[in-house]
């Protein structure tokens, strides 16, 4: 029940991001006349690819970026819990996460068990996502250089990119609303259909999970091979059948552990020290570890972005205009506009 209640915190969190983001969304389409003007950094949690392009820009210059510096520094705590945790931020923090394990339990109340797919469909759908992973994998790491990750960046398509994910869902087209209520009543009996198969967020955090110094291991001697371990384990990992539980699914929800009959037979350890790892460290470590890292970000002036509010009123003029960036020379074509535009306004004033 810990977990339910922290993973209910951030869901919270996120509704309350939201209305304010709304609020924001309603100062730019009046003008000011309405709503208000403080746009909430934290939702850059929704924008990953950009982030995921911060973290890069940092990883080669050391820059953090200043237009979703919020949004690096939250997948910057996604990595470091997921590394320390394994997929923690998965079954501990992510809304997406919460929504998927309510809807598995209304799937299970419903069908009174576990829906499985075969291992002949199961294996290539769950691949799926670390070919999207490897998508934008390849077109950041290989094909962006330096100056055309600052381009991007820089680009107003990447400015507004938060404002434009709130159109998409505001006037959302058919297609992609058919698409997402696909996927929402098929994560009824399937349960973490999403996760499990098209999250490529929770495909890069499975792979760092691998080098995790964590692990949870079974106790060979002590088990009775009840197999409630394996049932309870909504990532479907046969954990009543392995010693150590080494899979990129485990998001260490510690279900099988808390459901374990035999005191010390289960138990998560770690791999350096060999260690057991009380469950109260992990409450306290995945929160606690997620909540530093993003008080990194706001001590050291690093959360808010640095567009200012009339900035952001030019662009929601020109928003519907934007297109992806394919070069350098959209961004520079832009600035040159901008500054045309300025050029301007400082002559009407003279």
């Amino acid at each position: 029940m810990t977990r339910f209640w922290i993973q209910l915190g951030f869901v919270l969190l996120c509704l309350w991001i939201g209305i304010e983001f709304y609020s924001f969304i309603r100062f730019l389409e009046t003008a000011g006349l309405e709503g208000s003007a403080y746009r909430p950094p934290g939702v850059e949690g929704f924008l990953p690819i950009s982030s995921l392009m911060s973290l890069y820009l940092f990883a080669i210059s050391g820059d953090i970026h200043p237009v979703h510096p919020a949004g690096f520094f939250i997948l910057l705590a996604a990595v470091v819990v997921s590394f320390l945790f394994r997929k923690s931020f998965c079954s501990w923090i992510c809304p997406f996460g919460w929504l998927s394990e309510l809807l598995g339990d209304i799937g299970e109340k419903l069908f009174k068990r576990k829906l499985k797919l075969p291992r002949w469909l199961d294996y290539p759908l769950r691949s799926l996502k670390y070919l999207l992973l490897a998508f934008f994998g390849y077109s950041i790491f290989f094909l962006m250089t330096e100056a055309s990750l600052r381009a991007f960046l820089d680009s107003p398509y990447n400015i507004t990119a938060d404002i434009k994910m709130y159109y998409f869902f505001a006037d959302i087209s058919m297609f992609s609303l058919v698409t997402l209520v696909i996927l929402f009543f098929i994560s009824i009996p399937i349960r973490n259909f999403w996760c499990r198969y098209l999250c490529p967020y929770g495909a890069l955090l499975g792979i760092i999970s691998l080098i995790s110094p964590v692990r949870i291991k079974r106790n060979l001697k002590s088990c009775i091979d009840c197999g409630e371990c394996a049932k309870a384990c909504p990532s479907l990992i046969k954990v009543d059948q392995i010693k150590t539980v080494v899979s990129d699914e485990c998001t260490t929800c510690l279900n099988c552990i808390n459901v374990c009959p035999v005191e010390d037979t289960l138990e998560l350890k770690s791999s350096i020290y060999d260690r057991v790892i009380p469950r109260k460290a992990v409450i306290f470590g995945v929160a606690g570890l997620f909540i530093l890292v993003i008080g990194l970000g706001f001590f050291t002036g690093n959360w808010k972005n640095n567009i200012e509010t009339n900035e952001y009123l030019r662009h929601q003029e020109k928003l519907h205009g934007y297109g992806h960036p394919t070069g350098l020379k959209d961004v520079s074509d832009y600035n040159k506009s901008i500054t045309e535009e300025e050029l301007e306004k400082e002559s009407d004033k003279k």
